[in-house]
């Protein structure tokens, strides 16, 4: 039995970045074998095992077979006869195709570290292929890694893939899971280029129109360190509301994402004419994006609209205007009117709503305009 770490932890060590997780190959073992030392199964398709202490994963060397479309579609085979080169083959890309001995030493048949050297995304071997998720994977490596470029030959077969149905194949999920972790790289314009130049974002994500804008904004939100509700709200902003909730309902989008991208959308032009907006309207405002009852989901809408009037002005005094007037609407003490309105009932939301414009009202009259 040889055991060898794999994938992104000899990857990233070999980029000089932090490692975060390790994966690991077991080569010339049995599934009994692993028991034996203690190990606990995991896998459902292939034997995979956590180690006893660390909990890390260990998956015995494998081939698979395609047999279907879509990424689902294979039989694995493992068996202490599988070499080392046998699993490493079935990787996607050569940088993640390296494997570290125990005791240090590199194996690297495919010229992996070679392509670390030159910056370059090349696929292992034609399996590449049989995988679309491989195709979403690549491209959020490119937002993470930005300033490496996909190899001709790889980009060739990425478009042959899209050409070929097989990005069809894909399972709303997979793709919302990938998507998320590249708008949430340093770089997500580049996730965005990558799949717009194989073909796939038309595919995946059709409701999207790629604009040096876009690319800029989406960057800008990242660099900003906003989380992934902000991110997806500035790639939606320019779009219908109908388009919104179709691409979010296809792919699933979590709930958090999905209202705040409808919502910045719908008000982008009332939050950047909020300067010259009357009280009254300032209020409504508040109430419709139920600022009052979440004031951090409101400051997101503030930091999604900040982002994209950036692409044309760095200067965005509306954030703070309207955070100052939501904090005076939230002064209302509702309770207190509803109780003395206990009387007349249908009174309450009236006299509520009259005294937050008030509020506000007053709060402008003693506010410097930015």
């Amino acid at each position: 039995m040889k055991i060898y770490t794999v994938g992104g932890a000899v990857r990233d060590q070999l980029l000089g970045l932090p490692v975060k997780d390790h994966d690991h190959v077991v080569v010339g073992a049995t599934p009994d074998d692993m028991l034996r030392r203690g190990f606990r199964p995991v896998g459902k398709d292939f034997p995979v095992f956590l180690h006893p202490k660390t909990q890390e994963e260990y998956a015995l060397a494998r081939t698979e077979r395609k047999t279907a479309p879509g990424y689902r579609g294979f039989v694995f085979h493992t068996a202490p006869d599988v070499t080392l080169e046998d699993d490493l083959v079935r990787r996607d890309l050569t940088i993640n195709a390296i494997a570290q001995a125990e005791d240090g030493s590199l194996t690297d048949p495919f010229g992996g570290i070679q392509d670390i050297e030159n910056k370059i995304f090349r696929h292992v071997s034609d399996a590449f292929g049989e995988d679309p998720v491989r195709i979403l994977r690549l491209a959020r490596f490119a937002a993470r890694f930005h300033t490496f470029t996909v190899a001709p030959a790889t980009m060739e077969l990425m478009r042959r893939m899209v050409q070929d149905g097989e990005v069809d194949a894909l399972v709303a999920e997979r793709v919302w899971q990938e998507v998320a972790k590249g708008l949430m790289e340093a770089r997500p314009s580049r996730m965005l280029t990558v799949l717009h130049e194989c073909g796939a974002l038309a595919r995946v994500m059709g409701e999207i129109s790629i604009s040096e804008r876009l690319l800029q904004v989406v960057d800008h939100a990242a660099a900003q360190g906003h989380d992934l509700p902000v991110r997806f709200a500035v790639l939606m902003l320019h779009m219908s509301k109908d388009a919104i909730e179709q691409l979010s309902e296809r792919l699933r989008v979590p709930n958090e994402c999905r209202e705040l991208a409808v919502m910045a959308a719908r008000e982008l032009d009332n939050i950047n004419g909020t300067l010259a907006l009357s009280a009254e309207a300032i209020v409504s405002l508040c109430e419709r994006c139920d600022g009052l009852r979440k004031p951090q989901r409101f400051l997101q809408l503030l930091d999604a609209i900040a982002c994209d009037v950036h692409a044309q002005d760095p200067v965005f005094p509306q954030s703070a205007w309207l955070q100052a007037m939501l904090a005076a609407v939230r002064g209302v003490d509702a309770g207190a009117l509803a109780q003395a309105c206990a009387q007349e009932p249908k009174r309450i939301p009236a006299v509520i709503h009259a005294a937050r414009v008030e509020a506000v009202t007053n709060a402008i009259s003693s506010t410097e305009l930015p």
